[in-house]
């Protein structure tokens, strides 16, 4: 939910400051997701 919202208001940013900090927050959610669907990776620790 957080992401899409994020999503919408990178289409909607006024000024490539905002841009880059919304494209970082995204970055950061998108590592987070892609570590939680790693398969075993509970397992492994």
């Amino acid at each position: 939910m957080r992401k899409q919202k994020l999503v919408e208001q990178l289409e909607q940013a006024p000024s490539v400051e905002d841009r880059d900090r919304i494209e970082h927050q995204l970055e950061q959610i998108n590592t987070a997701l892609d570590f939680l669907d790693r398969p075993g990776s509970k397992e492994e620790r």
